[in-house]
């Protein structure tokens, strides 16, 4: 089982799709990798050899990857939202930041719908007695 920053990659994927469970690489950036390392994209992760999986590793010592990434996306977040930028009060409010329109779409963003407003009771069965 390989594993490269902190991370298991799936055995049975291929390399170019496996390095990809790695936050912060996509393909695009698995492309550039690969070349660096001189490693087949066909080759399963299961078959790479421990010397073929030293060089993606040190290909990977350039690029922030995983918890550093993620600290660094925290930080620029909280510092919009420090300043007081239209952009990190829409990250406060969880709302989308980016202009997206909110009247009918953007649930991932604002979450389960509640419901406003009084609900409706039951209209009382009517006194007109049935033919």
């Amino acid at each position: 089982m390989a594993r490269l920053a902190g991370v298991d990659l799936p055995n049975e994927k291929r390399t170019d799709i496996g390095l990809t469970a790695v936050y912060g690489i996509g393909r695009n950036n698995v492309k550039v990798l690969l070349e660096k390392a001189k490693v087949d994209p066909a080759t399963r992760i299961k078959d790479l050899t421990e010397d073929e999986v030293n060089r993606l590793s040190k290909a990977l010592e350039g690029i922030t990857v995983e918890g550093d990434l993620t600290r660094e996306i925290n930080t620029n977040i909280k510092r919009l939202e420090d300043i007081g930028s239209y952009r990190g009060l829409r990250h406060r409010k969880g709302l989308p930041a980016r202009g997206q329109n909110t009247r009918h779409n953007a649930r991932t963003r604002k979450g389960k719908r509640k419901t406003v407003g009084t609900v409706r009771k039951e209209a009382p069965a009517s006194s007109a007695p049935a033919k």
